[in-house]
């Protein structure tokens, strides 16, 4: 492990040193400190807090929250639900794994854009409907997601 990388992750979870019981709380702080938690960050952890590195991959990987690799710039997020399926959220997720290479749960490889499914985004009347950051984007088809998405590859640049 990067000896620089583990001195900053025991310095953020110092404050839970030894108790386990704040396992979750540690990782939060350490998440938010860096992003994610990647594999060197969690043995830290386990050290720190004083459990089995098994323990911290099990919080990792049961709660959706925790990352273990690095999020693009921007956060898509397809709504999965039954009005946007029913109107052709398939067809989007086509044209985002056309444009992004990625599926869902997946960053872009110029760690750009981190794809997420999620149930529902409150915007049913707009269906099909994904979010990039804040911005909600309704009632849409394989082209005009793919536009959407060079647009904010346009601007990046």
């Amino acid at each position: 492990m990067n000896a620089d990388l583990e001195t900053r992750v025991a310095e953020f979870a110092k404050a839970y040193a030894g108790q386990p019981s704040e396992l979750i709380q540690a990782l939060h702080r350490v998440q938010s400190e860096l992003g994610y938690v990647p594999p060197a960050a969690q043995a830290a952890v386990a050290r720190v807090v004083g459990v089995p590195l098994s323990q911290v991959r099990g919080v990792i990987t049961f709660y959706h929250y925790f990352r273990a690799t690095p999020v693009g710039r921007h956060t898509l997020r397809l709504c999965l639900g039954t009005a946007c399926h029913v109107r052709g959220a398939d067809q989007v997720l086509k044209a985002i794994r056309e444009e992004l290479g990625v599926g869902l749960g997946e960053t872009s490889s110029d760690g750009l854009f981190t794809v997420e499914g999620v149930r529902c985004l409150g915007a049913c009347g707009l269906a099909p409907v994904m979010m990039i950051d804040e911005e909600v984007y309704g009632k849409l088809d394989p082209k005009r997601t793919k536009r959407i998405l060079r647009g904010y590859r346009e601007k990046a640049e």
